[in-house]
């Protein structure tokens, strides 16, 4: 992955990219981006009418575009390049390069034409328009939709959002619609694919498109014969307008906890992010999980807006009377893949799901209620679901025999700590129990320690399968959350080591030392004993973990998932947990043989 340089958006919106040095694209070769293979030439005299923009040079007649960039590195023959507004510079100074790589018009704002029109525009621009609105990121999304024919009104579109369970959900959607004859594309966190085939890209944000590239990406499924799609509607993406012009024909909202307030700046700010997703702009329907504190407030803004609203309860409530709902009758754990028993309002529906985790039970029934208002035969989508697997969520890492037994997930809230190792604590044979003395609470370095397992008593016994947590915090990110990350892992693991997860520009030494802060802090104040350990870098943490757990015990190595990169002071080095799980466990056998 390339390095990359903000300037399209703030530097705190993670993984974004934008208007770079055209240099690097290679002369007679498409650059990278997301394209479909055909496009009808869209004039700009009627995109600037549709677009109400004015028209600050250039000439109109007889220009058309065919596609839309905002990254000079994807500039092509024919685009419309539109100049945003960045942290650290704008995107109009780009204008000269991108017009050189074959862009035939600009669109900004009038800060970027007063910087063109400052360095003589007709001398950079020559005869091409320059279209000036008053928000070129709303206007990028309207633009791109037209130039790309409106793909998403050809496809029936689901769109999840919430602070844990957007990628589970978008990848049971996809195993309910295929199980009933859909062809269905995915956008989220783990890539974009059709009918589970990837469409290889290179992501300009982490989990939802910027709005040109979403469009174009939609466009590409319809020309590939998709009939649906279900994508991840990011906090980012709804405050950013990245899913502006899509209307939704359901949305569903799984849970809302603590993140990306480095971005939004309050709790408040980021739950109206994505109470913004149920409204009749945004969406048609809406399934809505009530067992979340925030749920019943988004039943009723949906209600307000005309939507048609399906509830759910993994606790097995029941519903308010006046919506459709949901709701959890029992779960067979004892069985592989897991029984679910749910209330419908037609009937009862047994399922198999093939995912572990009571919390994916929860992101199930989410799945199956935004099936069932899509008319959807419920049964048939419902089998799909024993099938499905996520990469990096509560992902088995098989080590071989006599080995700990090892879990990866993506969990980088503290709400999703907890949920992980809750339901990982189950796995363990022999679960913490009240009133030991904290005093057995320990806190060392990785040259201190050695193998220690406490009982319920309080004393040493080498039995006793414990749970080792490996965490770690993002840099640059919502710094106030790394504590809370620490003290939920010390509430519930038996040994937590804090490790890097993506430092970023941060050093990695002050993000662990706020983690372990809160581990210690917990573990100061509950009777449970628990090792906290700083374990220094991930590879290392992880070979930590390696060593001190033995076959009874259960690993679970958070933060990072599916990835597989590490970024360490602007740059993105391999590092895959899975991977390091395999060999950190094969050097650790070969030490163990050679002692």
């Amino acid at each position: 992955m390339q390095e990359q340089r903000s300037v399209a958006e703030p530097a705190t919106d993670p993984g974004s990219v934008s208007a770079v040095s055209a240099a690097s694209v290679v002369p007679g070769q498409d650059p990278p981006g997301l394209r479909p293979a055909s496009t009808t030439p869209y004039p700009v005299r009627r995109l600037a009418e549709t677009l109400g923009a004015d028209v600050v040079s250039g000439e109109l007649d007889g220009v058309s575009v065919t596609g839309v960039a905002f990254d000079s590195r994807t500039v092509r023959r024919g685009d419309l390049y539109v100049g945003l507004p960045g942290a650290n510079t704008h995107g109009a100074r780009y204008a000269a390069d991108v017009l050189k790589a074959g862009a035939v018009a600009v669109l900004s704002d009038r800060a970027g034409a007063d910087l063109l029109q400052g360095s003589d525009s007709r001398e950079i621009t020559g005869a091409a328009p320059v279209l000036v609105v008053d928000d070129p990121r709303q206007a990028m999304a309207a633009a791109a939709a037209e130039v790309y024919g409106r793909p998403a009104t050809r496809l029936t579109m689901f769109g999840v959002t919430g602070t844990n369970g957007k990628t589970t959900t978008n990848y049971l959607l996809a195993a309910g619609l295929r199980a009933v004859g859909r062809r269905c594309g995915v956008i989220g966190t783990l890539g974009y694919f059709l009918d589970g085939e990837e469409i290889v890209a290179d992501r300009t944000t982490v989990t939802t498109p910027e709005s040109a590239d979403l469009q174009a990406l939609l466009a590409i499924l319809v020309e590939r014969g998709a009939d649906c799609v279900v994508m991840e509607v990011s906090s980012h993406a709804l405050a950013l307008g990245r899913a502006d012009e899509i209307v939704f024909d359901v949305a569903g909202f799984t849970n809302f906890g603590r993140d990306h307030l480095d971005f939004h700046g309050s709790l408040e700010a980021y739950f109206e992010a994505k109470a913004s997703l149920f409204t009749a702009e945004r969406a048609r329907a809406a399934v809505i999980n009530t067992d979340d504190a925030r749920g019943p407030e988004l039943v009723a803004r949906a209600d307000r807006a005309g939507l048609r609203v399906l509830t759910t309860s993994l606790a097995g409530a029941d519903g308010d009377g006046e919506h459709d709902h949901f709701r959890c009758l029992g779960v067979d754990r004892t069985v592989d893949p897991t029984a679910v028993r749910i209330a419908t309002p037609q009937a009862e529906l047994v399922f198999r799901l093939g995912l572990p985790g009571g919390y994916n039970v929860a992101n199930a029934i989410t799945a199956l209620g935004m099936l069932q208002l899509a008319g959807l035969d419920l049964p048939t989508a419902a089998a799909g679901l024993a099938t499905a697997t996520v990469p990096g969520r509560l992902q088995r890492v098989d080590l071989g025999p006599d080995a700990p037994r090892a879990f990866v997930d993506f969990a980088h809230t503290p709400q999703a700590i907890s949920s992980v190792l809750t339901e990982l604590r189950a796995t363990v044979n022999q679960a913490p129990a009240p009133g030991i003395s904290h005093s057995r609470t320990t806190s060392v370095q990785p040259h201190q320690l050695q193998r220690v397992r406490l009982t319920r008593s309080g004393a040493a016994d080498e039995q006793s399968p414990r749970l080792i947590c490996v965490v770690g915090c993002g840099g640059d990110r919502d710094p106030a959350k790394r504590g809370p990350m620490g003290a939920v892992a010390a509430e519930l693991a038996d040994m937590v080591i804090i490790t890097d997860d993506n430092p970023r520009t941060e050093d990695p030494a002050s993000i662990r030392a706020a983690a372990l802060d809160g581990a210690r802090q917990q573990a100061a104040h509950q009777s449970r004993p628990v090792v906290v350990l700083d374990g220094g870098d991930r590879a290392a943490a992880i070979r930590t973990a390696l060593r001190q757990a033995g076959p009874h015990d259960v690993i679970a190595l958070l933060g990072k998932g599916h990835e597989r990169g590490q970024e360490i002071t602007g740059r993105v080095l391999p590092f895959d947990d899975v991977e390091q799980l395999l060999t950190g466990w094969q050097d650790v056998r070969d030490a163990g043989e050679q002692a």
